[in-house]
């Protein structure tokens, strides 16, 4: 990538990774990555297991820091220290693992590290009536099946789950929403649903990149597919202008960029 934006430029491209690379010891798990990612719309990563899909997501969320190349985000080079500069920044991800507590309820995971206080003098109290009802505005707006805010979250079923940790993501401004492998554990119909809550982010206006190894799915929701083998990035199309083998074909180095 030649062009070069001025910091706080704002242009088509929410993100884009320059030369991204990082190594672990020995292992280049990222080698000269560069992609870019547009504002609202959904795009995809693809690869196989350990294509470096992971890796460089963890580089954007501030989890780790590339040793060379640079990231820009919303017009300004990025250089985070931990996920919570992301978040102060506005990528949300939603992990595999969904990262909730199953002990807690639903406002109280939609909250988790974002509780809202209120304040007698020195004294803070936790303002439970206020996060309730923001909760409540929340799940209505965004899920699809999702129980009364009060339940708790080792109650739910999977979809449930997913649907909760979506709205975690898309309920505080975010500009860009990184899921990974958001149906993996999933049945049809709970896919169906947290679907439909992915295309209703992109039409919300948020961006969305989504890591899934499910190529109908990526036919069925990007806008843009980007592939990655073996630590770098190896093509990217447009998905209205591909198809499914072209994306298989990518990933198995059977054809070029």
């Amino acid at each position: 990538m030649t062009d070069q934006l001025q910091p706080g430029a704002r242009d088509d491209m929410l993100l884009r990774t320059e030369n991204v690379s990082l190594s672990f010891g020995n292992v280049r798990a990222l080698v000269d990555v560069s992609l870019t990612l547009r504002r609202g719309e959904i795009t995809a990563l693809v690869g196989d297991n350990g294509a470096g899909k992971s890796t460089l997501v963890r580089c954007v969320s501030g989890i780790h820091r590339a040793q060379s190349g640079r990231i820009v985000f919303d017009g300004d080079e990025i250089n985070f220290h931990s996920p919570e500069d992301a978040r102060e920044a506005g990528i949300e991800t939603v992990h595999q693992n969904l990262a909730l507590v199953e002990d807690l309820t639903v406002w109280q995971n939609l909250f988790l590290n974002r509780e809202l206080v209120r304040r007698f003098g020195p004294v803070a109290v936790l303002d439970r009536r206020s996060m309730q009802v923001r909760a409540r505005e929340m799940v209505s707006t965004l899920a699809v099946n999702v129980p009364a805010v009060r339940s708790r979250v080792r109650r739910l079923s999977g979809g449930q789950r997913q649907a909760v940790a979506i709205c975690r993501a898309a309920g505080f401004s975010s500009k860009l929403v990184i899921m990974d492998e958001p149906t993996a554990a999933l049945g049809v119909q709970e896919t169906a649903r947290v679907e439909e809550l992915i295309v209703r982010m992109r039409d919300e206006g948020h961006s969305v990149l989504l890591i899934s190894h499910n190529f109908a799915q990526v036919m069925r929701l990007s806008d843009q597919v980007w592939v990655m083998r073996a630590g770098r990035c190896v093509g990217g199309r447009r998905t209205a202008e591909t198809t499914g083998e072209e994306i298989v074909a990518l990933i198995t180095g059977a054809v070029g960029r």
